[in-house]
Formats: C-alpha cells, sequence, structure tokens
C-alpha cells in the first residue's frame, strides 16, 4: 500500500511511502490483539487494593457471650466477619495482575492491529519535523491540516522529540510516543494513526525481526 507523504502542515511533499505487506498487509489475529491490550491494561493495574480481616483488625479477644443457653448461634469474637465491624471475608489483598506473553504473539498483536489500520486508510505519514519550543498551538494546526482536529490520534516519533511531547500532552484525544513504544493498545484506541516519515522504517525493522 502507498501513501503519501505530507508536511505537518498539510502541504503534499509529491512523495510516496510503500508499506511493507509483512507489518502492514498481515491476515489479522483477533486473538492475539486480545492478549495483548489484556495484559497491557493488567499491567496499569497497582494491585494495592486491601481489605482487613478478621486478624488484622483491633478488638477485643474476649468471648461476648456464653457458648449456650442465649438461643443464638454461638459467637467466640467480636472480629467475627457476621459483626458490624468485623473483618471481612476473602477481601481483596495487593497481587500482581501482570502476564507473560511470548515476543512473537505480541509482535503479531501489533501487526494485526496496524493492519486493521492501514485497511480502514487510518494512517497519515508526515515529514519528520520538529518544533523549535512546545506550542501546543502549532500541533493543533498540524491536526487542522491534517483533517484530524475532531479524531483521535496517535503521532508515532522516530526518536523522541521533547518539545513535540509536550506540544501534544495537554490536547485531549492525543498522544505522542516513539516508534520502540509502540503497543496494540494505543493503535487501536487511536482512531487515527500520524506516522513521522522515519518512524515507518523503524516499526518495519522492530516488527520483521
Amino acid at each position: 500500500m502507498d501513501i503519501s507523504v505530507v508536511k505537518y502542515s498539510g502541504e503534499d511533499t509529491g512523495r510516496k511511502i510503500s508499506l511493507s505487506e509483512e507489518v502492514f498487509g498481515i491476515e489479522p489475529n483477533d486473538h492475539a490483539i486480545y492478549l495483548d491490550v489484556k495484559q497491557y491494561l493488567a499491567n496499569q493495574r497497582q494491585g494495592t487494593h486491601k481489605s482487613k480481616e478478621r486478624a488484622e483488625i483491633s478488638g477485643s479477644t474476649k468471648k461476648i457471650k456464653k457458648q449456650k443457653g442465649t438461643g443464638t448461634a454461638r459467637a467466640g469474637s467480636i472480629k467475627s466477619p457476621v459483626f458490624r465491624g468485623g473483618g471481612r471475608v476473602f477481601g481483596p489483598a495487593p497481587r500482581d495482575y501482570s502476564f507473560k506473553l511470548n515476543k512473537k504473539l505480541k509482535e503479531l498483536a501489533r501487526k494485526s492491529a496496524l493492519t486493521y489500520k492501514a485497511k480502514d486508510n487510518s494512517i497519515a505519514i508526515v515529514e519528520d519535523f520538529n518544533m523549535e519550543a512546545p506550542k501546543t498551538k502549532e500541533y493543533l494546526k498540524m491536526l487542522e491540516a491534517l483533517s484530524l482536529g475532531d479524531k483521535k490520534t496517535l503521532l508515532v516519533l522516530a526518536e523522541n522529540s521533547k518539545n513535540v511531547v509536550l506540544s501534544g500532552r495537554n490536547i485531549q484525544n492525543t498522544k505522542v510516543i516513539t516508534a520502540d513504544s509502540l503497543n496494540t493498545y494505543d493503535v487501536l484506541h487511536a482512531d487515527n494513526l500520524i506516522l513521522s516519515e522515519s518512524s515507518v522504517e523503524k516499526i518495519d525493522n522492530l516488527l520483521k525481526k
């Protein structure tokens, strides 16, 4: 698939880039995408949730009533979960939600996500650019020039550019990452991908291993 390269001002450069069939034109694997997104979301969880069980709350250990003759169930501690203020039964405890996925499966998931974007014509390629200073207005102008002002966008750069990242940071529904940070979730979450010209080759090199 050939895509025209435009300047960040929206002007056509007259050049085209051919997207690799090995990365942008494979048979998508939905289950690989599901697993990769599941892992990404699991890794975002802090896992710091905690509630106190009966052994951890403060309270008297005295037997609160006699064993027999009360007409109600026997009770040995005020900290029992059946009483108000008692410990919680099987409450949440700190844990690590992350899990392992094979590298080849994660690569397949990213290729599948990129293929879906290519099939939907949701990829724009921008000539490599930089900003002299962080300017949110300049970033918004670029989105408007590409007719993406009202879309969720993901800008992928070949190398980190502090000024570009800061320019897009405060804009809703916009994210800027580098090619080596490309992940399935961000690709699918965005309506449109904006790839810098040099990032295309870098993505190919990363996913053709």
